[in-house]
């Protein structure tokens, strides 16, 4: 491998490495982060009408099946029974935030669907509004890093189901 390619490899969160290995194209994004209260958020305020291209990933417990994972738009909000029904649960709430980077080795604000699959094998339901599109954003792993991908991709590298969750 060429000093550049291994430079260039550096620059890439786990996630990005793992779909490069099973030749998923994605396109990396890179979003400015600020402070709200006492997490750190990707500003996806520069996206303007495309920010419902930007999808939030959302650990919850239920009270049957557990841990399980909701991947909405950031301008939604996730149906707690929509998500419940849909994993075999009554009911489910978020996780705690001080029981995240437990459970899923990810801080807030850098939960993402694709490394929380290959590590845990958590179940990951993504909402059916995504089929509407060519490619949407979630994140690659670190805070304010997001890729660019394809639904169906996203869906297969997670075995995901897709479900209407929004509210």
């Amino acid at each position: 491998m060429s000093k550049k390619n291994k430079k260039k490899n550096l620059n890439k969160t786990l996630v990005e490495k793992m779909l490069d290995q099973q030749k998923i194209p994605y396109k990396q994004l890179q979003f400015a982060t600020i402070q709200k209260g006492d997490v750190k958020q990707m500003d996806t305020s520069i996206l303007d009408d495309e920010e419902a291209l930007v999808y939030k990933t959302l650990v919850c417990e239920g009270n049957k099946n557990s841990p399980i994972v909701g991947v909405v738009p950031v301008t939604e909000h996730l149906c707690m029974k929509k998500l419940a029904k849909a994993s075999g649960n009554k009911k489910c709430e978020l996780l705690p935030l001080k029981k995240l980077v437990a459970t899923t080795g990810y801080v807030h604000g850098a939960n993402t669907p694709i490394g929380i699959y290959q590590k845990h094998h958590f179940p990951i339901y993504l909402d059916s509004s995504m089929k509407d599109h060519n490619q949407i954003a979630v994140s690659s792993g670190e805070i304010g890093r997001s890729i660019m991908i394809n639904p169906d991709d996203l869906q297969k590298v997670t075995e995901a189901t897709f479900v209407d969750l929004l509210e």
